[in-house]
C-alpha cells in the first residue's frame, strides 16, 4: 500500500501561535484517494532541521507533502532546503506561475517586485504544479529508488489553508498517475451516553472476534460521544471491504441498541435536524446554564430554519418566571436548578413558540455557585411535546467550560432519543 507522511514547516505552528488544519484536510484526501498516512510531523523554520526531517520521511514514505515556508519574506527558508535536499545546482522561473503572480498583482492595484519574481523562481531539480490561488508554486521532486531505497516524491505545498486545499485535487491526480493505490474503507458509528471506558469493556468480545486487517479505533468527543470508526487498507476490494465493515456494524448495533445514534461521521444537531425535517416536526429551547449553546448548535445547521422555531436564554430567574411562565413559587420552593423548574421551562417555550417538542437546562457551570445537594456540574434537563415532559438530573466533573458542553451535548441526545421514539411509532 502506498503510504504517506505529512510535514509543516514553521515555528509558529510549534509555539501555537496558528493551529495546523492543512493536515487533517489532507491527511482526509489521501486517505480517499488510498493512500495511507503513516505520520504528521511539525518541523521547525530551521534548514538543516527540514533536510534532516524530510530525509527521514522520504525513507520510510513514498509520498512525503510538506506546507509551509514558502513566502516571499527571508524567513522561508523551505525552497532554499528542498533546493539543498534534492541536490539542486541552479534556479529555474516558471512562466506559469509568473503569469499568475503578475494577474494577481495586477487585479490588486500592486506593482510587480523582485520578491514576487523570486516566488517563481524554483530549483531545477522540481517540477512545478501551478498555483492557481497564489503566489507560491507547487514544486514537486521525484526521488530515484537509489536514493531513499526506493522510488519516493515530495510535494511542497504553500502553508495559506486556502491555496494548499486548493492544489489538492492537482497533486492528487499526479499521485495516482504515478503510484499504486489501494482501497482504503473507514466507516463510522456514532454512540452517546457511556463512557469510553466502558463502552470498550462491553464490545470487547465483539472487538476481539474483528476478521483480520479490520481496525478498530475510539474517537472520544464530548459534543458527540465516542464515536467507533472500522478501517481496512487494501484488504481486498472495496466492495468485499465494505460489506465486511456493514456486517460487523449489524453484530455491533445489536450488541449497543440505541447507545448508536448514527452510523456514519455526523453530529447530534444534524441528526436530529434530519428526523425533524422528515416528521415534518419543530423544536425549540429554553435555555439557562448552557446560555445559548444548544440554539446555536441546532442553528448551525443549514436548513434548521425549517424546523427550528425560536429559543429563551433565561439566565435569570426574573426570565424564567415573567418570559416562561415559571410560578414563582416553583423556584421558591424546588430551586432554578430543579426538575420542577425546567419542566416548566421546557413546557414555556413549547407554548410560546408553538413547537412540537422543546429542550431545557438548568443546572450550575461552576466553578462556584454549587452546594452539597447541588454541586458544580449538577444539570437538569427537560424535553417536552404534546405526549408529555421528561426531566433528568447529570452531573460533571469538569472546568466550566467543558460543563457546559456536556450540558448541551446530552441535552441534544435526550431531545433526540424523544424525536426518534415519537416519530417512528
Amino acid at each position: 500500500m502506498t503510504q504517506a507522511s505529512i510535514c509543516t514547516i514553521g515555528d509558529e505552528i510549534l509555539i501555537g501561535q496558528i493551529v495546523d488544519t492543512n493536515s487533517s484536510h489532507i491527511s482526509r484526501a489521501l486517505n480517499a484517494a488510498g493512500i495511507q498516512v503513516t505520520r504528521m510531523l511539525s518541523i521547525a523554520d530551521d534548514r538543516a532541521a527540514i533536510i534532516s526531517a524530510l530525509g527521514t520521511e522520504l525513507e520510510n514514505n513514498s509520498i512525503v507533502i510538506v506546507t509551509g515556508g514558502l513566502g516571499p519574506t527571508k524567513d522561508d527558508i523551505t525552497k532554499a532546503a528542498l533546493a539543498e535536499l534534492s541536490g539542486a545546482s541552479s534556479y529555474k522561473t516558471d512562466q506559469r506561475q509568473l503569469e499568475i503572480i503578475h494577474g494577481i498583482l495586477s487585479a490588486r492595484g500592486l506593482d510587480l517586485l523582485e520578491t514576487n519574481i523570486a516566488q517563481a523562481s524554483v530549483p531545477d531539480t522540481c517540477e512545478v504544479i501551478p498555483n492557481r490561488l497564489g503566489t507560491a508554486p507547487v514544486m514537486v521532486f521525484r526521488f530515484p529508488a537509489g536514493k531513499y531505497g526506493h522510488e519516493s516524491t515530495l510535494y511542497s505545498l504553500p502553508g495559506v489553508p486556502f491555496e494548499a486545499l486548493g492544489a489538492l485535487d492537482d497533486i492528487i491526480s499526479d499521485i495516482k498517475a504515478h503510484n499504486h493505490v489501494s482501497d482504503i474503507c473507514h466507516r463510522t458509528v456514532m454512540t452517546f451516553g457511556m463512557a469510553e471506558s466502558a463502552l470498550a469493556e462491553m464490545i470487547a468480545p465483539w472487538e476481539d472476534s474483528l476478521p483480520a486487517g479490520m481496525h478498530l479505533a475510539y474517537l472520544p468527543n464530548p459534543l458527540n460521544g465516542v464515536r467507533l470508526r472500522l478501517s481496512m487498507y487494501g484488504e481486498g476490494s472495496k466492495e468485499e471491504e465494505e460489506r465486511m465493515i456493514e456486517a460487523e456494524i449489524s453484530k455491533l448495533q445489536n450488541l449497543l441498541g440505541d447507545i448508536i445514534w448514527s452510523c456514519c461521521d455526523d453530529t447530534l444537531e444534524a441528526c436530529i435536524g434530519r428526523k425533524l425535517a422528515e416528521a415534518g416536526k419543530t423544536v425549540s429551547a429554553a435555555e439557562s446554564c448552557t446560555g445559548g449553546m444548544i440554539s446555536a448548535m441546532l442553528t448551525s445547521v443549514p436548513g434548521s430554519s425549517e424546523y427550528y422555531l425560536g429559543s429563551v436564554t433565561s439566565y435569570s430567574n426574573s426570565v424564567k418566571t415573567g418570559v416562561l411562565g415559571v410560578p414563582a413559587e416553583t423556584i421558591g420552593t424546588f430551586g432554578a436548578v430543579s426538575s420542577e423548574c425546567v419542566a416548566k421551562m421546557a413546557e414555556g417555550v413549547r407554548r410560546i413558540t408553538g413547537s412540537d417538542f422543546s429542550v431545557a437546562t438548568s443546572g450550575i457551570a461552576g466553578p462556584g455557585g454549587g452546594s452539597k445537594e447541588k454541586p458544580a456540574g449538577t444539570v437538569w434537563i427537560g424535553v417536552s411535546s404534546e405526549e408529555g415532559t421528561e426531566t433528568y438530573r447529570m452531573f460533571f466533573k469538569g472546568d466550566r467550560k467543558r460543563n457546559i458542553e456536556r450540558f448541551a451535548s446530552n441535552a441534544l441526545n435526550l431531545l433526540r432519543i424523544k424525536i426518534c421514539k415519537e416519530t417512528t411509532k
